[in-house]
């Protein structure tokens, strides 16, 4: 099967499930709480999103977990050098993903957020600006996508949408699970 992942050529994350969803001013980042090694639940609670910066931006990771930690750590510093500027901190770091050996092998995509844009950040160094508001990433990131886009006509709020989604996701995806973390800019 093709996931969307592959069609972008970057691996398939197994073991998580983030999604973004930006609508009426509000922007929600959810994701589950699985770590799995194989086929065996590591851990079920960890947070896999959270708050970064000075709190303004959001953000999730999907991915080997120290690599997420860096990618956090250096998403940070960018967000520090550019006064808070999301889009040119995340067109930064592509571009140091792109030239450094060491990022380069990072194995994380990322979700990122601020009150004006919800982006996708790969470790190809992609930055990708989702169409209609809804981004997902993870090995259950298809189903929670396909279930916020029939969702999104019909619900307003984007933490039910978030929500719902989530819900679909893990009813569906064994590397997903229903303890989710919510955070809203």
């Amino acid at each position: 099967m093709n996931t969307s992942h592959e069609a972008h050529g970057m691996i398939p994350w197994h073991g998580t499930t983030i999604i973004g969803v930006k609508k009426g001013g509000k922007t929600v980042i959810a994701g589950d709480g699985q770590v799995s090694m194989g086929n065996t639940v590591m851990k079920p609670n960890a947070r896999k999103v959270r708050r970064i910066g000075d709190g303004s931006v959001i953000a999730g990771f999907a991915g080997a977990t120290a690599d997420a930690f860096k990618s956090f750590a250096r998403t940070e510093k960018k967000l520090e050098l550019h006064r808070g500027q999301l889009m040119r901190a995340a067109v930064e770091l592509a571009k140091d993903w792109r030239t450094d050996k060491y990022l380069r092998n990072l194995e994380a995509l990322m979700i990122v957020a601020d009150k004006d844009v919800l982006l996708i950040l790969t470790g190809n160094g992609d930055v990708l600006e989702p169409e209609h508001g809804i981004a997902a990433i993870g090995s259950g990131g298809n189903y929670a996508l396909s279930a916020a886009k029939a969702l999104v006509d019909y619900e307003d709020d984007p933490e039910k949408i978030a929500r719902r989604a989530m819900q679909v996701a893990a009813d569906v995806c064994v590397f997903t699970n229903d303890r989710v973390t919510v955070e809203t800019v």
